[in-house]
């Protein structure tokens, strides 16, 4: 991100808004858009933002499975069989 270019008001995003999306598609970094003075809204591209969010779920995904490796290392839960008899018996 480069603050000197990244961040704009919201008026300008509305007179220019045309230069500003071509420019964040053409970068590929987010614009954060102010109001007053202090950030409000973040514009960015959507190919990006879905980036974004699939290194999001990775991430979530790895921190679940440390805690669920710890967790077994640790002797906490049940063994799958007792799990997926329970689970059985539930219905």
């Amino acid at each position: 991100m480069n603050i000197t270019k990244d961040i704009s008001p919201l008026t300008e995003f509305k007179r220019d808004s045309a230069r500003l999306i071509a420019q964040i598609k053409e970068t590929g970094r987010p614009q954060i858009l102010t109001v007053n003075g202090k950030p409000s809204v973040v514009v960015m591209d959507a190919a990006a933002w879905q980036e974004m969010q699939d290194q999001l779920d990775y991430a979530e995904t790895v921190a679940g499975i440390r805690k669920g490796l710890t967790q077994a290392r640790d002797g906490e839960g049940s063994d799958a069989g007792t799990f997926f008899d329970g689970l059985a018996q539930s219905k």
